[in-house]
């Protein structure tokens, strides 16, 4: 079979850039590039910290005065800013969905138990409650990724019930 490709070579990648293709909105894409920016900043934290020690207490004087502590730092930062830690950045933001699902959850509880103990203290009717609980759902529901709310997407097992 001299048509199969051998073992050894490694298997080609689409022409995807990234290992997590799925389209995020504009906020979702804000919080991965928020980290990506903050773990290229944690690469470059001395150049940084000699850049703005350098800076401290000058004003229009920075750009001559503090130039080589600039360079330093923008080659750093140009050096650490790859579609790989971009990627990895991506990769962060995906791991931590489920930690932020738990914290919307949790918000959603206490919000419920505050607005109870008001109605009960005041003595509103429950339909109130009931409207303002819609209005916050409909508000903050469940997060999308790739268009669909977490809840309607399929499980990877294959049971082909859906995940919560």
């Amino acid at each position: 079979m001299a048509s199969q490709k051998p073992r050894d070579e490694p298997e080609k990648r689409l022409g995807v850039p990234s290992r997590n293709p799925l389209p995020l909105s504009a906020s979702q894409e804000a919080q991965v590039r928020d980290l990506y920016y903050a773990r290229v900043r944690k690469q470059c934290t001395d150049e940084i910290k000699a850049f703005a020690a350098c800076a401290l207490g000058r004003t229009f004087s920075v750009s001559f005065a503090c130039r080589a502590e600039h360079r330093a730092m923008n080659s750093c930062m140009k050096l650490h800013a790859t579609q790989q830690e971009h990627d990895a950045a991506r990769e962060e933001w995906f791991a931590l969905r489920l930690e932020r699902q738990r914290q919307r959850e949790h918000k959603a509880k206490v919000a419920a138990a505050q607005e109870d103990f008001m109605r009960e203290w005041w003595g509103l009717p429950e339909d109130v409650r009931l409207s303002r609980q819609r209005d916050l759902e409909s508000r903050y529901g469940e997060e999308r990724v790739g268009g669909m709310p977490a809840k309607d997407r399929p499980m990877q097992g294959g049971t082909g019930t859906t995940a919560r």
